[in-house]
């Protein structure tokens, strides 16, 4: 077996690289975001951008520190991180400070920090030694089961604090499973379960008259979307007995799923997350209510034209006309600013991050990490398309960052930990035996 000559030998200094250039484009960006003639220092530290260049370095020392500890440190206390996650998620139920309708952030003195950004990395942590154990055997129910109970178990918590997109990066954990030999037949009946919600509030919402025609038309709709979806999973289980009684069952449930939506839509979402769904979907049209972040962010980015319009140049960002953009609505920065070809590049760096770590992940000799390589990517990858989506309009505002150009220090530490932890694993893959 070979020998390691430094502690740095092996270590995919691309995906270093990347990650530099990540947050220095973010830094920028949050600059120009939150940029004051007054305070024009990059390094003031009563302005956002002087805090996040301060968070940068503590990042750059705690991703150095998690290439000196030992590669087996992750693996052996992956349940103990995840079980200390848990405690948190519950802890800030009771003890936790609202902000921004959620209770999901613990505050002390002027650092705040979610637990749920912990609880990412215990999950993906806990998830991958739970499917290395090379003594399951994925195909059994008893491991499907305990699989999900790993993922779902901080996703309801999240979602009692509440906080929807944190709980959709758990949804994004699936991937993993599905890597794993996980039937495609969950993921279509995930789509049919979108589809029909967006067809019950369309039913629900849409100001026509009851009436014969309005009858007419919801039954129309409602057995078509049905009817797919019992294709879908007609597909996915045409060649196995008892497939009759599982669509039939199937159809039963998703009737009764239906008809549940009401209740979902009215009770358990707040008031802002309903009216931001119905803008989504154009249901209501309110510019200058509940749609005015995603307005103004259109604008911005549409006004970037090809090139942009140049660094501290972009006028809806110089008055502050989107709210949240140094945050949330951070690429509407880029897409003003520095146009079409600056977002293709942030697009083409998170392309390239990610499929790299799938391909890194791919020629590991230990399960462990490539499961967790799969796991980081499927984080990265929900809160990519969800940040960026719900700035152009085709996903809803729900409050989630983009990794690594998002002002704040507990996301870009969280995401720093994510990420080296992946590579301090992979440095380790030469001297693994198999």
């Amino acid at each position: 077996m070979r020998t390691r000559q430094n502690i740095f030998q092996e270590i995919d200094w691309v995906m270093v690289a990347t990650f530099l250039v990540m947050i220095i484009f973010g830094w920028m960006s949050i600059y120009a975001a939150t940029f004051d003639e007054a305070h024009r220092d990059f390094f003031d530290m009563s302005q956002n951008h002087g805090k996040q260049a301060m968070w940068m370095g503590f990042a750059i020392i705690i991703a150095t520190a998690i290439l000196l500890l030992d590669h087996r440190f992750f693996e052996t206390f992956g349940y103990i991180i995840y079980g200390f996650a848990m405690l948190l998620l519950v802890a800030v139920l009771f003890l936790g400070s609202e902000i921004k309708g959620a209770q999901s952030w613990f505050v002390i003195g002027s650092f705040s920090f979610q637990p749920s950004e912990i609880a990412k990395y215990g999950t993906a942590l806990a998830l991958s030694k739970y499917l290395s154990d090379n003594a399951l055997k994925f195909d059994k129910l008893q491991t499907k089961i305990v699989s999900f109970a790993i993922i779902l178990a901080p996703a309801v918590l999240i979602t009692l604090q509440p906080d929807v997109g944190s709980t959709l990066v758990f949804a994004a954990l699936t991937i993993v499973l599905y890597r794993q030999g996980l039937s495609p037949l969950f993921f279509n009946l995930g789509f049919a379960a979108i589809v029909l919600f967006v067809l019950a509030l369309y039913l629900k919402q849409v100001n026509i008259e009851v009436s014969e025609n309005w009858i007419i038309q919801g039954s129309t709709f409602f057995l078509i979307g049905l009817s797919l979806i019992a294709l879908l999973v007609y597909i996915n289980l045409r060649k196995k007995r008892g497939s009759a009684f599982v669509i039939g069952s199937t159809y039963a449930a998703l009737v009764g799923y239906y008809f549940s939506v009401d209740y979902v839509f009215d009770n358990l979402l707040k008031l802002h997350h309903q009216n931001r769904i119905n803008e989504l979907l154009g249901i209501v049209s309110d510019p200058l209510g509940a749609g005015y972040n995603v307005h103004q962010s259109m604008i911005a980015i549409g006004s970037g034209g090809f090139s942009g319009k140049g660094f501290l140049q972009g006028t809806q960002t110089k008055f502050h006309f989107v709210p949240e953009q140094s945050t949330d609505f951070i690429f509407c920065t880029v897409g003003e600013e520095w146009g079409f070809l600056g977002s293709f590049i942030l697009v083409s760096l998170f392309v390239f991050l990610m499929g790299r770590i799938i391909w890194v992940a791919e020629k590991q000799r230990s399960d462990f990490t490539r499961l967790y390589g799969y796991s980081l990517a499927s984080i990265l990858f929900i809160h990519f398309f969800i940040n960026i989506g719900m700035t152009i309009g085709l996903a809803p505002v729900i409050g989630i960052p983009l990794p690594f150009f998002s002002y704040g220090g507990s996301s870009l530490w969280s995401f720093t930990i994510l990420l080296f932890t992946f590579i301090k694993l992979d440095s380790e893959r030469k001297f693994v035996l198999r």
